[in-house]
């Protein structure tokens, strides 16, 4: 049986659950999410606990418990604190500016690559002088958040000889040696 899935959910005071038809809806101070639960499961509220239990003992039903664990705990850790990342730009002439939901990113490219952000999330550029640009990226949709984090991240991953590209902030990129004469 799953471990992480039979533990129980312990929910905030500010934190309101609504459970309908399968689908679980959470509200904080930081925004709303919702979320479908597979039909082999099912959501039970008791003393400001959520409890998930699977109905089918098949390979499918184990899977997923321990899943839908994980997300409605991530949802709730969302609504309540929000979520952070933090890219680094590492490379001579690598800039980035953010106007109106659009990130413009300039990457060593003879073309600037233009990202639509969403709403949901919020998105600031630090950029000191003699050091790398940092975009900082916060939600309370930690899915959302990540998607968007890959795919700034996808558009010059670092490579593997000067470390130059986008990376996460204190990610460890391998280096290699180069040819020696």
């Amino acid at each position: 049986m799953s471990r992480i899935g039979k533990k129980p959910i312990f929910i905030p005071d500010n934190v309101k659950i609504k459970i309908f038809d399968n689908e679980i809806s959470i509200k904080g101070n930081l925004g709303s999410l919702s979320q479908r639960i597979s039909r082999n499961l099912e959501l039970s509220l008791r003393n400001k606990k959520l409890i998930i239990t699977r109905n089918q003992e098949d390979k499918k039903s184990k899977s997923l418990h321990g899943l839908y664990r994980v997300i409605i705990q991530n949802m709730i850790i969302g609504v309540t604190t929000g979520f952070m990342k933090e890219l680094e730009l590492v490379g001579v002439g690598y800039r980035a500016s953010y106007k109106e939901n659009i990130l413009d990113l300039n990457l060593g490219y003879s073309h600037n690559i233009m990202v639509q952000i969403p709403e949901d999330i919020f998105l600031e550029i630090k950029s000191e002088k003699g050091k790398n640009t940092v975009l900082i990226l916060k939600s309370y949709n930690k899915q959302l958040l990540g998607i968007i984090a890959a795919k700034i991240r996808s558009f010059r991953i670092p490579e593997p000889y000067k470390g130059k590209g986008i990376r996460y902030l204190k990610e460890e990129v391998r280096k290699k040696v180069g040819k020696s004469a």
